[in-house]
């Protein structure tokens, strides 16, 4: 890639639960973290996270699969769900199970957190990795967990499009932290198929906790709320959840 994408962000590398990924990030204030959609962190991903920082906060954006600065091709999204599938960090297909991905993501919030301060942290995930805030909220720090198309486990079969990619013990614990005020912001697509039915169990388990924000579909291929097919609505919506609850 070329360095403009980029430009201004501090390359790092975070290690927790033997699992290690690069970092980058940039800007000041209370802490989110923006997990990338497939294929990789796309430059409309990095213009996402800079609307994140603009708003004053510091964002990392850890490099799970793809290379950064990849455009969403039909080759780089094929070669990088090829990894994901393939992964011992990401649960791709099984019912009731946190991927270990969540579980060093969980370590990184708390490490921001100690770093920059505030109230807590935030967190959006995208796509393959839309469910992974949700994960990270079994932890007190989490307080701004912010879910776009959900869509890990993928939608193979009803049971699967309706699963939450949490092991019960989680799931468990996300539903106490949401009945005790933890709220959930989620962003689809309606006719997106790839969502399943989750919202459906969100709605379900968390109650008055989850908050969604729904778009019609215009075409068959919507999917990527605050990237590819922008919601400018979707994104402010984002943006003012992360300043309501990291800067009360």
């Amino acid at each position: 890639m070329s360095a403009e994408p980029l430009t201004g962000w501090v390359r790092g590398r975070f290690t927790s639960a033997d699992i290690t990924h690069d970092t980058y990030r940039k800007g000041v204030g209370p802490g989110v973290i923006v997990v990338h959609e497939i294929p990789a962190i796309t430059p409309k991903v990095v213009e996402f996270a800079e609307r994140v920082v603009g708003r004053g906060f510091t964002v990392v954006m850890p490099d799970l699969v793809g290379r950064p600065g990849l455009e969403p091709s039909r080759a780089n999204v094929l070669r990088s769900m090829a990894s994901i599938c393939v992964s011992r960090e990401f649960s791709t297909l099984a019912m009731g199970k946190t991927s270990l991905i969540v579980v060093w993501l969980r370590a990184l919030a708390k490490a921001l957190h100690a770093d920059v301060g505030g109230p807590g942290v935030g967190a959006v995930g995208m796509c393959f990795s839309g469910g992974f805030a949700l994960g990270m909220m079994v932890d007190d720090v989490m307080i701004a967990p912010v879910l776009s198309q959900p869509s890990m486990p993928f939608s193979a079969g009803t049971d699967r499009g309706a699963d939450l990619g949490l092991s019960p013990d989680d799931e468990v614990a996300v539903v106490e932290r949401a009945r005790a005020g933890c709220q959930v912001l989620g962003l689809r697509y309606t006719g997106d198929r790839l969502v399943g039915t989750r919202f459906d169990t969100l709605h379900e388990k968390l109650g008055d906790s989850f908050i969604a924000v729904e778009f019609e579909s215009s075409a068959r291929d919507d999917h990527s709320v605050l990237t590819e097919q922008l919601q400018p609505e979707g994104v402010d919506r984002v943006l003012d959840f992360f300043a309501e609850k990291l800067n009360p």
